[in-house]
């Protein structure tokens, strides 16, 4: 019998990016993302997800406006539940791999478009899409910061 395949989530899905156990490793001990948000008007600010007391299932995820660094939400995430963002539906997401220039670079990155936007994975770096579109707004990875 064979193993399943840890990027496929279910029917109808297609394979992530990234399998749980990727993400995992490529969090370490802990990570802060900072984040550009942008309207169809120009930027809107800065945000923050900050990655802490990891382990095996998860880590404590925090998130804040830059401007407002007190105003931190935590909550905590499973490695599979980062894994399953990533899951799109495969009879209405398309699928390619594209060199995208970011603040990070010129990165080889899988782009998913889907009905809800287009979403960029940079192979070099497992967990969130270093850029992603929808619903009028950009949001864009400008640093990862290892632990």
């Amino acid at each position: 019998m064979t193993e399943p395949d840890p990027y496929l989530l279910g029917p109808g899905l297609l394979p992530t990016p990234f399998t749980a156990a990727e993400i995992r490793d490529a969090t370490g001990s802990g990570k802060l993302i900072r984040l550009l948000l942008e309207g169809p008007d120009g930027p809107l600010g800065e945000h923050v997800n900050r990655f802490r007391d990891t382990d095996d299932e998860g880590a404590t995820l925090d998130r804040w406006a830059a401007a407002d660094p007190k105003a931190v939400v935590s909550n905590r995430v499973t490695w599979a539940e980062l894994q399953g963002h990533a899951a799109f539906d495969a009879g209405t997401t398309s699928v390619s791999t594209v060199t995208l220039s970011t603040p990070l670079g010129q990165l080889t990155c899988r782009r998913y478009d889907t009905d809800d936007g287009v979403f960029w994975f940079s192979i070099d770096h497992p967990g969130m899409p270093v850029q992603y579109e929808s619903d009028g707004m950009r949001t864009t990875v400008l640093s990862i910061e290892s632990d």
